[in-house]
């Protein structure tokens, strides 16, 4: 394991990758049954992985590799069992991308001693890399970001986020409606948007002033985890108490907006 990493040639090759999807976006035609989706999906994930690996071979001769399936319950409960790893969530809102809709990212956590040493979030469309390095700070295209100053509930942006089956035991359908009305009632705008890792990067920058999402979604929040928390957010779960890997829940937000949320409930 090398103590310092070359965080040019890591953002540089999921930028590279990134942008081959670019160039091959829409030119598909949109999946018309599960069998193809699944199917296309599958080849996405490889492409992905495959093509990171090459282009880090050098640097991380020996690091593992780990894709983020978020249908993969048990393994997002706790940290794999080894001193180095990535987790490549290798596109974020792949739906989209088949789909022909904006919204799809590449991400990629690195992992040390069981915790997020570095990530990126590379968004093809919008040409726009964020990242961060554990204690270092959060960036968009070498630019460091900062949370929003909003103090008014009004002028806010919140979005919520949901999983594609209940990975948890807190009874998610019975969580996420009263959620939604909560926020329906308190925040100016309310939305919801598509790429986990790209909304908690958005808070990071101040594009959005909170996050939340019930149940457990290790994978997806992972790489945006990081940036958020570089950035100054606070990493929560719906309750108010400090997030952990294999929590089931997350709210990210300024200290502040973060708490007044929590006082709404």
């Amino acid at each position: 394991m090398q103590q310092e990493i070359n965080v040019k040639k890591i953002n540089q090759s999921v930028k590279k990758v990134g942008d081959i999807f670019l160039n091959e976006y829409k030119q598909d035609a949109i999946p018309q049954n599960m069998e193809e989706l699944l199917k296309k999906m599958d080849d996405i994930d490889k492409f992905v992985v495959s093509s990171l690996k090459k282009r880090l071979a050098s640097e991380f001769p020996s690091t593992p590799w780990i894709i983020g399936d978020e249908f993969d319950t048990d393994a997002q409960r706790k940290p794999a069992e080894m001193p180095e790893y990535w987790i490549c969530d290798s596109m974020d809102g792949a739906i989209q991308y088949l789909q022909h809709i904006p919204g799809w990212t590449i991400n990629l956590a690195l992992i040390r001693n069981g915790k997020l040493h570095f990530s990126v979030i590379y968004d093809p469309l919008s040409d726009e890399l964020f990242w961060a390095k554990d204690g270092e700070g959060a960036f968009m295209n070498d630019k460091k970001i900062t949370l929003s100053n909003k103090t008014d509930f009004a002028s806010m942006i919140a979005v919520f986020e949901y999983g594609h089956q209940d990975k948890s035991t807190n009874n998610l359908i019975q969580k996420t409606g009263p959620t939604i009305t909560n926020l329906l009632e308190n925040f100016g705008v309310v939305r919801n948007f598509g790429p986990h890792g790209l909304q908690l990067a958005y808070v990071g920058a101040g594009r959005i002033d909170l996050f939340i999402q019930e149940d457990l979604d290790t994978y997806n929040w992972l790489a945006g985890i990081l940036i958020a928390k570089e950035a100054g957010a606070e990493i929560l779960t719906t309750n108010g108490n400090s997030w952990h890997w294999g929590s089931e829940s997350l709210l990210i937000a300024k200290k502040e907006t973060a708490q007044r949320y929590l006082q709404t409930n």
